[in-house]
């Protein structure tokens, strides 16, 4: 008999080590979703293991949320997750009404793939000497930005008219010049610095359509970025209630959940986790060896 009891609880030992392995997991136990007045939704995360690990430590929240690049940290005035959209401000750039110093833009590899500047994101170069490769040999890299021209920009903006200059020309007249400026995209800052450029200042405006018969003042300042997602079930999480996240360490999606069922999963609501949690599956299982091997006690006694 005292075999057989040790028999059992052998056995039942060994089912319930096989079939509920400890439970571990490096995932956050709760993700914010508001900084400041921004939301913050899948892909993107402001704790530890929320949002995509694609945008692990790109974003920080103090009282605002800021996006951070190799050339600094840059404060998010907007996101658009139906366009797939976001609008930072670089508080080194100039604009319109103060003129800042020389100032580059720099990215990571990794963000100029995923999160890069939108085409509608006008960079704005001012200030550039005659030998300045944009007012040369590249100078097919620069374009009309919306019918506005540089002359515009110098003699509208207070910041910018200290560049407007005037030289005599004939007989008791004189004639205003500015430096060359170059509307360009994001491509031409990337590859070349602002030192290369040989433009001393640049600003950034978005043209979403209605730049156009808008002079300098009105313009919309601020650099718009467009980025990627990456479907993988979050939607499915979403809809069950859970958080998009993922595994610190491993870097696997996981669908954070509340309240008492705060297993990493797929989705909310019961069902395998990822990490060796249960299921109704499991638990049937267990019952039905359990009730065999009782079946099989009460013969042998």
């Amino acid at each position: 008999m005292t075999k057989l009891f040790f028999f059992f609880f052998s056995f039942l030992y060994t089912i319930t080590t096989l079939t509920f392995p400890p439970l571990t997991t490096s995932a956050a136990t709760s993700c914010r979703t508001l900084c400041g007045n921004i939301p913050i939704n899948y892909p993107f995360g402001i704790d530890g293991g929320c949002g995509s690990p694609q945008y692990r430590g790109m974003f920080n929240c103090s009282t605002d949320l800021y996006f951070t690049t190799p050339s600094g940290s840059y404060k998010v005035q907007s996101i658009d997750y139906e366009k797939k959209t976001m609008v930072i401000f670089d508080p080194a750039m100039s604009t319109c009404s103060i003129l800042q110093p020389h100032h580059d833009f720099k990215m990571a590899d990794i963000q100029n793939t995923l999160i890069r500047p939108s085409y509608d994101t006008v960079f704005a170069l001012f200030n550039c000497s005659n030998d300045s490769p944009v007012h040369n040999r590249y100078r097919n890299l620069c374009f009309n930005a919306a019918g506005h021209s540089c002359d515009e920009l110098y003699s509208s903006c207070t910041s910018f008219r200290i560049f407007n200059t005037t030289s005599p020309y004939g007989n008791n007249s004189t004639v205003h010049t500015t430096p060359y400026c170059c509307f360009t995209n994001y491509d031409t800052v990337r590859v070349m610095s602002m030192n290369i450029l040989d433009c001393s200042h640049y600003t950034t405006v978005i043209d979403n359509g209605k730049m156009r018969g808008v002079g300098p003042l009105d313009w919309s300042y601020g650099i718009e970025l467009s980025y990627s997602v990456t479907e993988i079930g979050c939607d499915r999480c979403r809809k069950s209630g859970g958080t998009c996240g993922f595994d610190a360490e491993t870097e696997i999606f996981l669908c954070q959940c509340s309240g008492s069922n705060n297993n990493p999963t797929r989705e909310c609501g019961g069902g395998m986790t990822d990490r060796g949690g249960c299921s109704f599956t499991n638990i049937n299982f267990i019952t039905t060896l359990l009730t065999m091997f009782m079946s099989f006690i009460y013969t042998v006694l």
